[in-house]
């Protein structure tokens, strides 16, 4: 993911937009768990420096697959699959089309995985399960191979009746969730339905108005999946209800620029390492820390300060680093972090939320001026 790096920074007009869905379309095949290879990676390059158009790289990848020994050697890992299929979403991304319907659900399903899968753009005749780690094997409930189509036509029709201009964000937020969950409970497709739901959400979301960040789909694709399934799955013996609260935080970070944390550990049924289900659902500065070289927290057990809060060794380095208002990379600069995902989830979100640290710019949270100062509760767990 960071091949790109340099390119989301240009000012050259229609580079750092090309590079941001060619970043997202690699990116949404993790959650298969596919990785793209690097004649894709170049190819995809090419697109981003217009030495090519994207219809180009696509003659370019599909006249690679020719090749019997290169397909036969791909199929092995699916790189085949998460090369075309990322050529495919990059192009469906750059176009401004778009129509709210299930035909279109289906028409993207099907140019998504055309020369991938036979039943590319059809729906499903068989009933389903399928093995969740989230739900530690358990599977949801899709709906039945032969409501499919009716379904489909009434979740359409009562999204249609609502309407976003009338209500505030939040409740905004929730209702698109629980519309999105819903879509996505379906399951139309035999297979691809994860990715063929993020590139409609994507392509809705613009059509009603909303400036999507597309990056937060780049690095939280096996997040988004996870937060679907927990969306819909519901075991009461197991004092599990579903519950659309994962994938609002997802929605938040996407179309508000909010920073809360996303890993799928935390959405594990039964709780993570033995915790609980309301602990695994909630996680705090307390959380265990990754193993990095990038200035990661060297211990998981926080220590009280003075106040009696607390604060993981990360969320201390950030209170110390922090001097009057300060940009994101300013502080991660002085902290001596690189990683800018490490540094959200470990350090920043964590502040934020314990209202430790605040946005000098609340309601611009992407603004490229943002900035961040210690609140009065910040300075005095900072002595």
């Amino acid at each position: 993911m960071g091949e790109f790096e340099e390119y989301l920074r240009s000012k050259e007009p229609g580079r750092a937009e090309r590079a941001y869905l060619w970043r997202t379309a690699i990116g949404l095949q993790k959650v298969d768990g596919l990785t793209p290879s690097v004649y894709l990676v170049e190819t995809a390059r090419r697109n981003i420096e217009g030495e090519i158009t994207i219809e180009e790289s696509g003659r370019l990848i599909g006249e690679y697959y020719k090749v019997k020994k290169v397909r036969a050697e791909a199929a092995k890992t699916r790189t085949d699959e998460a090369d075309i299929v990322s050529q495919h979403i990059a192009e469906l991304l750059g176009e401004p089309t778009f129509t709210f319907s299930p035909e279109q659900l289906i028409s993207i399903h099907g140019r998504l995985f055309l020369g991938i899968y036979k039943h590319a753009g059809k729906i499903r005749d068989y009933n389903i399960t399928k093995n969740e780690w989230v739900l530690r094997g358990d599977t949801v409930q899709y709906a039945s191979c032969f409501r499919l189509v009716e379904t489909l036509a009434f979740d359409f029709g009562e999204e249609k009746k609502f309407s976003y201009a009338s209500v505030g964000i939040d409740e905004a937020i929730r209702h698109l969730a629980k519309f999105i969950s819903s879509i996505w409970q379906i399951h139309p497709f035999g297979e691809g339905n994860t990715r063929t739901t993020a590139i409609f959400t994507i392509k809705y979301l613009r059509s009603l108005g909303f400036d999507v960040n597309n990056e937060v789909f780049a690095e939280n694709a096996y997040y988004f999946r996870n937060a679907l399934v927990r969306a819909n799955y519901t075991n009461i013996p197991k004092g599990i209800e579903e519950t659309t609260e994962y994938l609002e935080r997802f929605f938040r970070n996407l179309l508000l620029g909010e920073e809360n944390m996303l890993q799928s550990r935390f959405l594990l049924v039964g709780g993570w390492k033995g915790g609980t289900e309301a602990s695994a659902a909630t996680p705090t500065s307390n959380d265990s820390t990754p193993t990095s070289n990038d200035s990661t927290p060297t211990s998981s057990n926080p220590t009280p300060t003075s106040g009696g809060l607390r604060l993981s060794n990360a969320v201390k380095k950030l209170l110390a680093a922090i001097d009057g208002e300060m940009t994101r990379a300013a502080v991660m600069k002085k902290i001596g972090i690189k990683d800018r995902k490490t540094f959200l989830e470990y350090y920043l979100a964590p502040a934020l939320k314990l209202g430790l640290v605040e946005m000098t710019q609340p309601n611009s949270p992407r603004s490229p001026t943002q900035k961040y100062r210690l609140t009065a509760k910040g300075q005095g767990a900072a002595r």
